[in-house]
């Protein structure tokens, strides 16, 4: 190994463990078992192959509990919201499990003779990814991977591996092959790099910010290897004067604030039509003081720290100059989670032209911006470099349609903020990503289309 590196528990800032940092020789060591694992695995018939990733679904459900209390030990995430993270690895599986026995190539009409396609897994898949949803965003890639006969090598980020090494776990005591499905810990420089230049690396799927990941394409781009890519976010909350404004107010805290903003589909803009800005700012304080901030641990809390104290220094520079509307809370100084990576959730009134308008922030962070009209609205949702996630409160139907297909996002949703279903496709738009998670078409996302001719006329 090349030495380890220390856990820190974010609510407290106290160490947790020890995790071992893999070096390059080891890294291709996983991929060489890999392949051998691969061959066997596409091998197998699909309803085999169906059956181990169900049987791993059921493993992954009995530790529900065992896995969001990792979670909450390593990342922070409130208990309740773990306990939903582990649960939606279950369902990810589950779902993927049924990809197998529907990969359906075509047979395609031609003169002399028959033609067909087939759907060829790539081999094996190296999966990064990031701190923030550790398990969820895991799962995205190895369930519809894995489903489509590839082998997959999974590195967790540095900060958060707990989990990923238990699901590791687990898929062994489920029945996956050895060297099917393995989590190799390390630094991104190391075992990500490896990832892009191994030859036996034949697609990577990376999650993160999106200076990380353009290295990554333009790696992969050297090899002409594949890339899913789900990057940085800097999705608009767009709420029209027609819209229900107790209702959107109300929901805008879990939307910008869940995770402690640490989130890519976070929606840290809130663009209000011009005429109801004042009274939506009223309704959102007293949601803003109502969300709860404290110890991950407690079933009532909301909201956590952020994931350490160097992310937390680089939220609070955002702050700098900002016009702070308002705060919510977060554990006192006489509390013993003080010393822990703690920021209130915030919000800011913000000019166009202001950072806070434009960059991603991913912390509790949201900034407040007045609009004139729908174009309007449609132009300053825009107005930024990402396009993965976003919001439109309206009671007019026309709108809804006109705004969802102006504003330039993979993921938006009308008089709610849900981003993300294991059921539907998932990615975004601009800078922030390439291809899609999720969805029925996922696991074919995993496979290279072979077209084989029959030649009848002989």
């Amino acid at each position: 190994m090349s030495g380890t590196f220390t856990l820190i528990n974010p609510a407290t800032a106290q160490p947790i463990g020890e995790v071992a940092r893999a070096s390059v020789e080891q890294v291709d060591e996983a991929v060489a078992r890999a392949v051998i694992a691969q061959r066997a695995w596409a091998g197998l018939a699909p309803v085999a192959r169906a059956d181990v990733l169900r049987s791993f679904a059921r493993v992954v459900e009995a530790h529900v509990e065992e896995l969001a209390q990792l979670e909450v030990r390593n990342s922070g995430h409130p208990i309740g919201s773990a306990r939903w993270e582990a649960s939606h690895v279950a369902q990810v599986l589950n779902f993927y499990a049924g990809a197998p026995e529907r990969l359906s190539g075509r047979q395609i009409p031609v003169a002399g003779g028959l033609d067909v396609t087939f759907h060829e897994p790539y081999g094996v898949v190296g999966v990064i990814v990031p701190w923030n949803f550790p398990m969820t965003i895991a799962s995205w890639g190895f369930a519809p991977a894995l489903a489509a006969g590839n082998a997959v090598v999974l590195k967790p980020a540095e900060l958060t591996p707990l989990t990923a090494i238990r699901l590791g776990e687990l898929a062994l005591e489920a029945g996956l092959p050895e060297g099917l499905f393995q989590v190799v810990t390390g630094s991104g420089s190391v075992v990500g790099q490896r990832f892009v230049s191994h030859p036996d690396v034949r697609k990577v799927v990376f999650t993160g910010s999106t200076s990380v990941g353009t290295d990554v394409a333009a790696g992969c781009a050297r090899e002409l290897k594949p890339v899913t890519l789900e990057l940085g976010g800097k999705s608009a909350n767009i709420v029209f004067a027609d819209a229900d404004l107790e209702k959107a107010a109300a929901s805008a805290p879990g939307a910008v604030f869940d995770n402690a903003g640490q989130d890519c589909c976070a929606r840290s803009r809130i663009l209000v039509q011009r005429s109801v800005y004042d009274r939506f700012l009223e309704l959102l304080e007293p949601a803003v003081a109502a969300w709860r901030v404290g110890d991950p641990a407690d079933e009532s809390t909301e909201m956590g720290p952020l994931i350490s104290a160097s992310h937390r220094s680089t939220v609070e520079g955002f702050l700098d100059g900002a016009e702070v509307a308002f705060r919510g809370s977060a554990p006192a100084a006489d509390d013993p989670l003080a010393g822990g990576f703690w920021l209130p959730p915030t919000v800011v009134r913000a000019d166009r032209g202001h950072r806070l308008a434009r960059e991603e922030v991913f912390g509790p962070v949201v900034a407040v911006l007045p609009f004139d009209d729908e174009p309007d609205a449609i132009r300053l949702a825009n107005d930024t470099i990402y396009g993965l996630a976003g919001s439109i409160w309206t009671e007019n139907l026309g709108r809804a349609v006109r705004v969802a297909r102006g504003v330039k996002s993979g993921v938006l949703s009308v008089n709610s903020h849900s981003s993300v279903r294991y059921s539907t496709p998932f990615g975004g738009m601009k800078a922030s990503g390439l291809g899609r998670e999720l969805g029925p078409d996922a696991a074919e996302h995993f496979t290279e289309t072979k077209n084989v001719f029959f030649a009848t006329d002989v």
